[in-house]
This record gives structure tokens, C-alpha cells and sequence, in this order.
């Protein structure tokens, strides 16, 4: 387990797979947008014809800058999208990372809240026990149905890890990931386009939704706190 005594970490590292990236919440926002705008249509040919081109990167642009404005709603410390299709399949994702702070930042047993957090209404039977570099953490994995409270106009899975910051009483993170699809892929019919995921219907994608939550459980295994 993690050595509590120790200083508080600065911050924390996350390997991604290539076709993530991060947008920094706090600072170089824009900048990172940007950036993955450029990249994004740096390897277009020289004389595509810019009548084309400028309404594409006009709407690339906007979809990530919506995503921002979600993400700062949850009062976000970083945003970690797929820009890049995986295995040919456009992935409609999201990763949240966020800071919560107890009132006063009382010292606050970790125990004691992550049993309180197994033991809530609606976490029964989907929340479990887990470690992030050596820190006890609770995750919580579920179907939020379309048009309930935080949901949106379609289905989608949602796995959160909710863990204290060693070192540093009363601070803890939330890493939330969320994806189109729903419980079983069976229950997805066909739906028909899913819109943002280009031609992959939302039948299609409850296909690959374990495996989505799957690759973000192991991009969580990843974690690691960072004190330099």
C-alpha cells in the first residue's frame, strides 16, 4: 500500500493508448484543442479544396469544445478523448478526471468513506473494491438509460473510480469514463446510425462496449501518482 506519511503527490501520470489525448482543464485549454485540430488535418493533401476542408474542422473543433464545456460542469481537472479511430471503429468515449475536497478539508478516514460509498442506495450489486497504485478505491459500473438525469439521448455505460489522495486528507479524485452502450449487447436492437460514431449503428457499438470498459480498466492500471 501506498506510504501515507508521505508528501502529497503533485499530480499523476496516465498511459494512453495512441489514439487518446488530453485536453487540460485548468490551463492550455485552447491550446490543446488546437493542437489536436491541426494534427488531425496535417496529413490532408496540400490542394484540398478549403470550401471542404474548413466545415469539417469548424465541426471538429466545436464537438471538442462542447466536450470541454460538459466536462468543466463536473468541475474537471483533465479530459481524455479518442481522436483517432480504433481498429476502425470511430469511439463515441470520454475520461473525467476530477478533484473533490471535503468542507475545510477535514481529515477523513479513506476506510470509512469508501465503505460508505459500497454501502449507498443505487450502488448495490455494481459497486467493488480496488486499488490504484496501492490507494483503496471504489468502482462503480452501470447502464444509464437514455433521457435519465446525467444520461443523454442515448444509452450509455458508465465506470467510475472514486479514491482519496494519500498525504493529502479530505482530497479525493474521480475518474469517470462513460461510453455509448448498454447492459447486454443483445438489448441494443437495431437502432439504426448513432450519429457521432459515424456508420457504426449503436448495435454495433453494444458489441464493443465491454471491450471499451475493459481497455479503460486497464488504462486505470496504469495510474500512478506523481510527487516531482
Amino acid at each position: 500500500m501506498t506510504d501515507r506519511t508521505a508528501a502529497a503527490p503533485r499530480g499523476y501520470q496516465l498511459i494512453l493508448p495512441p489514439e487518446w489525448a488530453r485536453i487540460p482543464m485548468r490551463t492550455g485549454t485552447d491550446e490543446a484543442i488546437r493542437a489536436l485540430v491541426d494534427d488531425a488535418f496535417e496529413t490532408l493533401p496540400a490542394d484540398a479544396p478549403r470550401d471542404k476542408v474548413g466545415p469539417y474542422r469548424r465541426e471538429l473543433e466545436r464537438r471538442l469544445k462542447d466536450a470541454v464545456k460538459e466536462a468543466r460542469k463536473a468541475e474537471a481537472l483533465d479530459l481524455y478523448l479518442p481522436v483517432e479511430r480504433m481498429h476502425g471503429i470511430a469511439v463515441p468515449a470520454s475520461i473525467v478526471v476530477s478533484e473533490m475536497r471535503f468542507p475545510d478539508e477535514v481529515a477523513v478516514d479513506p476506510s470509512a468513506v469508501s465503505r460508505r460509498l459500497l454501502e449507498s442506495p443505487g450502488r448495490a450489486g455494481e459497486a467493488t473494491a480496488a486499488e490504484v497504485d496501492g490507494v483503496r478505491a471504489v468502482r462503480t459500473e452501470r447502464t444509464v438509460a437514455a433521457g435519465e438525469p446525467g444520461g443523454g439521448e442515448l444509452d450509455s455505460r458508465r465506470v467510475d473510480y472514486v479514491f482519496p489522495v494519500p498525504g493529502d486528507p479530505g482530497r479525493w479524485l474521480g475518474v469517470v469514463f462513460a461510453t455509448l452502450g448498454v447492459g447486454e449487447p443483445a438489448d441494443a436492437g437495431d437502432t439504426g446510425d448513432a450519429g457521432d460514431a459515424g456508420d457504426t449503428s449503436v448495435a454495433d457499438l453494444a458489441e464493443y462496449t465491454d471491450l471499451f470498459v475493459e481497455l479503460f480498466d486497464a488504462m486505470m492500471s496504469t495510474f500512478r501518482w506523481s510527487r516531482s
